[in-house]
């Protein structure tokens, strides 16, 4: 892209943080360079609806190319960022068929997300994947559905019930989510679908090692998602730690510190995270410390220390210890671009970065969900409804919007779901998993 001579931002990240930096920016005198691995944005709140069947992929992750298709001041490029010069004033990147890549900079914001954490135990990977990113979604809904095909074809009760048992590890809002949509898959829209299987007799499972589901939300509203869960036939296993994980199961360590086997073929992680293997590069790049999750630990004005031209923004950075929730990543990607126009204009910077809470959500199956947002405590079919509409409101792309109200009424009017696609390469794709590529991040939350 020709810059005439302009200001040039590079943003390594098209998440939330990363995209709304750049739109923010449409109307400075700037030129934009967006640098992400995948072409698409991605809309993680409702990722495990694709890992479940509800939505298509194309859905929730628009073609970045085309959010930013209208903004003359903005260019996107397919390439896998590797390091830093913060000296130089360049990043450095991989494009897709292997050549090397130096991209120049006057201000950089990097907002290159999390990815899963195993807490020491990287090996259990290989047997209970994450769900951050679409090919993770991809992956886990062939999983999941081949499950229920493998258990049709299981030969005794004991492989059958193996096949039938999922396990997710993680009370948080991404392991209710997605807790709430498997034991609703199986006991709501499955049924009649099976002649030697009875889908209602799965057993979902949900642990954490805490003391209740959603630690971050009131009491109330942590006792009112277990009690819908719990109606859904979901078993809560609270105080209740993973010792060991694999592809046949996984070993828990109850709360009086007994060893527990649960046969699963299904084990889904979401127990931990921590920032993007860029927030290292980052970190070493410019001797920013981290915190325990790998976190930069940045400026009040976000920019990193010594490097006033280089903001780290989204889940990667670590000022106050905010939540890593999409709301952070879009209020901090305007405020990076604020600042930069501010700057280029002449004027004053802007006060240390204030995040305005604007409250917390999770669903808890169809027709439910709890709400801690703009005042609200409320849970049940008026918080599922005040839940899809915000979500819907944040999606990008109206025809997205549409299709995605459509999708839901859809699957509430007829209990069935269209994204139903399994082969049989991947039926049985537990065998995969020690092939599936390592964790590079890749966007905000």
């Amino acid at each position: 892209m020709v810059t005439n001579g302009r200001h040039r931002v590079v943003i390594v990240g098209g998440g939330f943080g990363g995209l709304y930096a750049a739109r923010a920016l449409a109307n400075a005198d700037v030129a934009v360079t967006l640098i992400d691995r995948v072409n698409h944005h991605l809309f993680q709140p409702l990722l495990y609806q694709v890992a479940t069947g509800i939505l298509s992929e194309g859905e929730i992750a628009p073609a970045l190319r085309g959010v930013l298709r209208g903004q003359a001041n903005a260019k996107v490029l397919l390439a896998e960022v590797t390091g830093f010069d913060l000296a130089g004033r360049n990043v450095t990147a991989v494009e897709p068929d292997g050549s090397d890549l130096v991209v120049a900079y006057d201000s950089l914001i990097v907002a290159a997300g999390m990815t899963p954490t195993y807490f020491g135990h990287d090996e259990w990977r290989a047997a209970a994947p994450g769900l951050k990113t679409l090919e993770d979604a991809r992956w886990l809904r062939s999983h999941i559905l081949g499950a229920f095909e493998m258990a049709e074809m299981a030969r005794t009760p004991e492989e059958r019930a193996a096949w039938l048992t999922f396990v997710i590890v993680g009370a948080g809002p991404t392991g209710v989510e997605l807790t709430g949509e498997i034991a609703t898959l199986a006991r709501g829209i499955l049924p009649r679908d099976f002649q030697d299987v009875a889908t209602r007799d799965t057993r979902v499972v949900l642990i954490d090692a805490g003391p209740s589901v959603l630690p971050s939300f009131p009491e109330k509203l942590r006792r009112r998602a277990a009690a819908d869960l719990r109606g859904w036939g979901v078993e809560i296993r609270t105080g209740t730690a993973a010792e060991d994980i694999r592809t046949a199961g996984i070993d828990l360590r109850n709360p009086d510190g007994s060893i527990e086997h649960v046969a699963a073929r299904t084990v889904c992680w979401a127990a931990g995270m921590r920032a993007a293997p860029l927030a290292d590069a980052l970190a070493a790049a410019s001797g920013t410390p981290t915190d325990r999750a790998g976190r930069l630990l940045v400026r009040p004005d976000l920019t990193l220390p010594g490097h006033a031209e280089a903001f780290a923004i989204g889940d990667m950075m670590g000022l106050d210890d905010l939540p890593g929730v999409a709301q952070v990543a879009m209020q901090q990607g305007r405020y990076a671009a604020g600042a930069i126009a501010s700057r280029l204009a002449g004027e004053d910077p802007p006060p240390p970065f204030r995040y305005k809470d604007k409250g917390t959500m999770a669903t808890v199956g169809p027709r439910h969900a709890v709400v801690d947002a703009y005042g609200l405590r409320i849970g049940g079919f008026i918080g599922s409804m005040m839940w899809a509409f915000i979500h819907v409101m944040y999606l990008v792309g109206w025809g997205n919007r549409v299709i995605t109200v459509m999708r839901w009424l859809f699957q509430l009017t007829t209990r069935n779901r269209s994204q139903r696609l399994v082969d049989v390469r991947h039926a049985a794709s537990w065998r995969e998993l020690g092939d599936r590529p390592g964790p590079t991040g890749g966007g905000d939350a």
